[in-house]
């Protein structure tokens, strides 16, 4: 796969698609009952998050095209549920009635979408769970990150600068995904497995905070609260799930004139945290190569959509079972090496990061 993925990154950051076996439909649309079609419907869950659109899609899409057989023809049924549950069991239930074979379903509710395996269990159409897990249901594959080994990477990473700050102790705001979101609750046990260990103290203590649909306001108006209980300079560190939630947290901070402010994490290499992280607003993020995780969900589901057999690197139990996975490996990134991940791999070019209001901070870190 990986000879395809300079490509499909390509494809990705120009969002320019030459479709010519592998068509795509909105919504699920149309491309049942030939039996030389291989209709393959691509789920995904929201598109407030740039990935999604920006990369997720086009390089599925690509890669779809790239191992439909040379006698067959492979249609992507595309839907985003714009972060609406219901909207998704309607979407899948469209592409089921459009003739889907496989459904490569990223989704909303992590618990909702046994319904959606459920259905789809009932006309024999495999599913393959994609960067998110589908709780208590039969699902033929899964592929990801190791979410908890996210959370970690995060919180080890937020750890190490406090303590190369000279910090030990105190309070670290922490702020969590989405409440349905399955990989939320995974991040935040990685998270804990660092932090109950660390020395410092979690805030709010008592409950964890999750984040309404990873909302950026809802993380701003979190850190507006913790900013009011615990003072201005009452907390070291932010624990942030995400860039949105890392971008909300800081626009709190900022508003209420915190300088400097504490280190804070986050996660998707949004150009945004990109350059938060460049400037030094935002400590890290963490980089999930999206390429080698679409590219492995298409090759699985047009094996499937073909009827054929796939096995798993290794097993992930989602309460149901014990799902056939690929789970591969976060990367985290700080101003240090954003040349050698974000740029290197061609996710984002210098250019792309490097604005007129950012070129001071990236010649201050030699991204030139």
């Amino acid at each position: 796969m990986d000879k395809r993925r300079g490509a499909a990154l390509g494809l990705a950051l120009t969002a320019v698609l030459a479709v010519t076996a592998c068509e795509s439909d909105s919504e699920g649309g149309g491309g049942g009952g030939d039996d030389d079609t291989l209709n393959i419907a691509f789920l995904l869950p929201e598109s407030q998050t740039t990935r999604y659109e920006s990369f997720d899609r086009p390089l599925f899409e690509a890669a779809v095209e790239d191992e439909c057989p040379s006698d067959q023809t492979c249609k992507v049924l595309y839907s985003n549920a714009n972060q609406d549950a219901s909207q998704q069991q309607s979407q899948a239930e469209a592409a089921i009635n459009n003739g889907a074979d496989v459904l490569v379903l990223d989704p909303v509710d992590g618990d909702a979408a046994a319904n959606i395996a459920a259905t789809a269990k009932e006309k024999d159409i495999p599913v393959v769970a994609y960067d998110r897990s589908i709780s208590d249901a039969e699902v033929a594959y899964y592929v990801s990150f190791d979410n908890v080994t996210v959370g970690e990477t995060q919180a080890q990473a937020l750890v190490d600068r406090l303590t190369e700050q000279g910090v030990t102790s105190g309070n670290i705001v922490m702020i969590n995904g989405g409440p349905t979101d399955p990989n939320a609750k995974q991040f935040n046990e990685g998270a804990h497995n660092v932090f109950d260990e660390s020395g410092f103290t979690l805030q709010p203590e008592g409950e964890d905070f999750f984040t309404p649909d990873w909302e950026p306001e809802n993380a701003q108006s979190f850190m507006d609260g913790q900013i009011a209980d615990l003072g201005p300079t009452g907390f070291v560190g932010v624990y942030a799930a995400n860039d949105g939630t890392a971008g909300g947290a800081i626009s709190a901070m900022q508003t209420a004139g915190i300088n400097p402010l504490p280190p804070v994490t986050g996660q998707d290499a949004e150009l945004a945290g990109i350059q938060r992280v460049v400037s030094g607003e935002q400590y890290m993020t963490v980089y999930k190569p999206i390429a080698p995780e679409a590219e492995k969900a298409a090759e699985v589901a047009v094996a499937l959509a073909q009827g054929e057999e796939v096995e798993g690197d290794t097993t992930v139990n989602n309460g149901e079972m014990d799902v056939p996975s690929t789970l591969f490996d976060p990367i985290a990134v700080t101003a240090e090496n954003v040349a050698d991940t974000v740029v290197a791999d061609g996710f984002w070019t210098v250019e792309d990061i490097c604005t007129a209001d950012y070129a001071a901070a990236c010649a201050a870190i030699g991204l030139q």
